[in-house]
């Protein structure tokens, strides 16, 4: 095995935001635009972008941007890819119920999309939309979910709010929230246990404009 050699060159004025920008990574997979516009610009840049992704494949990972969504998010790197133990590394496994929230979430995240600056669902509002794809509400859970989904930049919301009045801001992040393989087979769980006049009364063929609408374009 050849040795590593690592040959990035930071500013002094700039380390800060460089080991903000790796912890960051590190702890939350994203860096959003809308959320911290000064880390994100620093991360953005071509050559701070060369310097972290550099840094990063040290450790098995690297960085991408996605500038039309605004953000930078950690990935496994592609020389890494099948070596075990670090292919899945920075991939959280989201149980069913929280899979079905995140396809919900991003539904309301599309349907709001452009109306106003931001993107906010109220607790309340959103709850509803749940019920009415037919997903099974339990508080607990719920706010498990939600807790988990705000650690890894998929939405934020203020924990000292509480009721159906409370504010939760969707972030475009919710979009990179699954890995294809349990998307599918969520997915196809829902067309397969839904009754068809069942589904009719919902937001009709949620499941098939989800996979095919957002998800075949990101594969492209």
């Amino acid at each position: 095995m050849s040795d590593i050699r690592l040959q990035i060159s930071i500013k002094e004025e700039s380390m800060n935001l460089f080991k903000r920008s790796i912890r960051k990574l590190l702890e939350s997979t994203f860096i959003l635009q809308s959320r911290d516009e000064k880390l994100y610009q620093f991360a953005s840049r071509e050559s701070n972008r060369q310097d972290i992704s550099e840094y990063l494949r040290m450790i098995g990972f690297d960085m991408i941007v996605d500038e039309k969504a605004g953000l930078c998010m950690l990935i496994a790197s592609e020389e890494d890819a099948e070596t075990v133990g670090l292919k899945r590394a920075n991939v959280v496994t989201f149980t069913t119920l929280q899979y079905h929230l995140l396809l919900a979430l991003w539904k309301v995240y599309l349907e709001n999309l452009g109306y106003n600056e931001g993107n906010f669902v109220t607790k309340g509002d959103l709850i509803d939309k749940i019920k009415a794809y037919g997903i099974p509400i339990v508080r607990t859970e719920l706010n498990a979910a939600f807790r988990l989904f705000k650690k890894y930049s998929l939405i934020n919301f203020n924990e000292d709010e509480e009721g159906e009045d409370m504010k939760i801001e969707l972030y475009p992040s919710l979009q990179f929230g699954w890995d294809v393989p349990q998307f599918q087979t969520v997915a196809k769980e829902y067309l397969k246990e839904t009754p068809v006049d069942e589904k009719a009364g919902r937001d009709e063929n949620f499941a098939d404009q989800i996979i095919l609408e957002d998800f075949e374009e990101e594969e492209e």
